[in-house]
């Protein structure tokens, strides 16, 4: 058995997911972000490598063709009870839920879901199992360059030309998942959910005011701004790159 880290100094995950379509997306997704990913599509495969090869983490659907999630996660933790393990279901019974986590798992989120949430759960999961010198992604997520602007997302500051502006909690927060996905279209769910934990009206408002307030801060740079995509969502742009038009969300 495999087990020693990778060299390489990605993070390794092993996803597990026998959906065509939903698998496709998310390796490229987790690929894109710098993780090192391994795929399998039935419970028996995914067994095979997570005794042969080292992983940082897995991703683990529950209904898998051959061995279900449960069964193989059951038998991970029976050799490792160390690696971190999020479950995919479809599933939503309480019982469920449970049960997953009587088993040992770290995390559960049900289907459908936005990448951003997931990557979002991943990045908390590695910085809890304390690992990071196996995880450039969780540190290179701490600053971002925006042509003049340098956001040092760990001390809430953003450095400009013409000084720093210190930034709340949730301005920092709402900043970063912008700034992960620049470019992009972040709809205004998965902000919502994400950052305030809800989408009722009222963190809605609250969300517009915080909008504001980093549209202000970033206007040193006219090429830097933040457009509302009408009823939908928002986007950083960032006219020194070219735009990518694509949205997993």
């Amino acid at each position: 058995m495999s087990m020693i880290p990778n060299s390489s100094n990605k993070p390794r995950i092993l996803l597990v997911e026998d959906d065509p379509n939903l698998s496709l997306v998310l390796k490229d997704y987790l690929e894109i972000l710098l993780y090192d990913t391994v795929f399998a599509d039935n419970g028996e495969d995914a067994y095979e490598l997570f005794k042969s090869q080292y992983f940082d983490l897995i991703i683990l659907d529950v209904m898998l063709p051959k061995r279900d999630g449960f069964t193989i996660a059951k038998e991970i933790r029976k050799t490792n009870r160390d690696i971190p393990i999020i479950f995919l279901t479809a599933k939503t019974q309480k019982e469920d839920r449970i049960k997953g986590f009587h088993i040992g798992c770290d995390d559960y989120i049900t289907k459908p879901f936005s990448t951003e949430e997931l990557s979002l759960r991943i990045e908390a999961i590695l910085r809890r199992v304390k690992k990071k010198s196996y995880f450039p992604l969780v540190d290179n997520l701490e600053k971002f360059i925006m042509g003049k602007f340098t956001f040092d997302y760990t001390n809430m500051i953003l450095h400009s030309p013409s000084g720093e502006q210190y930034l709340t909690r949730k301005e920092a927060d709402l900043l970063k998942l912008l700034c992960i996905n620049k470019n992009k279209l972040v709809h205004r769910e998965i902000a919502l959910k994400s950052i305030w934990g809800d989408s009722d009206y009222f963190t809605g408002r609250s969300m517009d005011v915080f909008i504001t307030r980093l549209r202000k801060y970033l206007k040193d740079d006219d090429n830097i701004f933040i457009t509302n995509i009408h009823g939908t969502g928002f986007k950083l742009e960032d006219k020194n790159e070219p735009e990518n038009t694509e949205s997993d969300t």
